[in-house]
């Protein structure tokens, strides 16, 4: 099956893009106006006691900059960033060799740390408590703790299943910041930005249209922006335009709400095979061939934000706003 363009996990070709237009600095980050304007006095007042900044934990759905903010927290204190993510840290040794190559004020960035390991989770206590790390070694009757001193680090945290993180390792958090999906006014000027840097000219009106459709999205207007900057190399000027813009999204199947085919099927299975609703979640996920926790975590979430799916005591239910998009006349039984 294809990838979906308007999926917000990280495709293989977002990484470079990514890399090539993100921000250097708070000032230079567009949205989460309350989290960023907590960060620059967190980061300000650690500077201002020559301390580290204190561990910071971002979360959020997918594509919302979690990463970008990293990096600018390593920029903003003046530190190296190194990076790792929960899945790839398996053994208690590999959280090991991260935290004992830190130098002082660096910061460790560890995406999709819900996913760690509970024996391995409990390592890094210690190391954000009180900079020390201790391990065990040798076997059986010969085996001894030996404890290393590290030096001041901050840790940053990202997930967007912030319900999955045990209680212990939440708590060792000082700083806690969620990312809320962005405006249309916030991604317009990011599809701007992005257009700039990337030397293509883009009119306001595309700009806003890309946004609209981008599903509250920063990793997805960029995204977007790429693929029809193609279209107007090809089939125009090379100016991205409101007429090129809608031609090429409409190609690639994402409509005035962003919705794709995807999102078509799961609500039209819940009309026809279960009459709009109320279904369980195990239904659903087996009358489209899909994954119960992909349907929660990567179909739902932006179908719910919009009003066109909702959550109710006996299970889903698809809503009058969803029938009026999809153009099927509505029956008497949804409020």
């Amino acid at each position: 099956m294809d990838e979906r363009i308007i999926t917000k996990e990280q495709l293989e070709e977002d990484a470079n893009l990514e890399t090539g237009i993100r921000p250097g600095s708070l000032e230079e980050y567009i949205g989460q106006t309350e989290v960023k304007d907590n960060l620059d006095i967190f980061m300000k007042a650690a500077k201002m006691r020559d301390e580290s900044l204190d561990h910071v934990l971002l979360y959020g759905p997918p594509g919302l900059g979690k990463t970008t903010l990293a990096y600018i927290i390593a920029h903003e204190m003046e530190g190296n960033i190194k990076t790792a993510s929960g899945p790839s840290i398996e053994k208690s040794g590999d959280l090991a060799a991260l935290l004992s190559s830190l130098e002082p004020g660096d910061i460790l960035f560890i995406d999709e740390i819900h996913r760690i390991p509970r024996f391995i989770e409990e390592i890094l206590y210690p190391a954000m408590e009180d900079y020390v790390l201790d391990i065990m070694v040798g076997n059986d009757a010969s085996t001894r703790n030996i404890r290393i001193d590290l030096p001041p680090f901050t840790l940053v945290g990202a997930t967007t299943r912030a319900g999955d993180l045990t209680s212990p390792l939440r708590d060792r958090f000082g700083i806690v910041s969620k990312l809320n999906y962005y405006t249309v006014e916030d991604l317009t000027k990011i599809a701007k930005r992005t257009a700039t840097v990337l030397e293509c000219e883009i009119d306001a009106e595309a700009a806003k249209e890309l946004a609209t459709r981008s599903r509250g999205t920063p990793r997805i207007v960029n995204r977007l922006l790429k693929r029809v900057r193609d279209f107007a190399l090809v089939l125009g000027s090379g100016k991205i335009d409101l007429e090129i813009t809608r031609i090429a999204l409409n190609k690639l199947k994402v409509d005035r709400l962003g919705l794709d085919n995807t999102d078509y099927n799961l609500l039209k299975s819940i009309i026809d095979r279960f009459g709009g609703g109320p279904v369980g979640i195990e239904a659903i996920a087996s009358s489209i061939g899909e994954e119960q926790t992909t349907i929660e975590d990567v179909y739902e979430p932006y179908l719910l934000q919009t009003g066109l799916l909702k959550r109710t005591s006996r299970g889903r239910m698809v809503t009058r706003k969803a029938y009026a998009h999809l153009g099927i006349p509505c029956p008497d039984k949804i409020d």
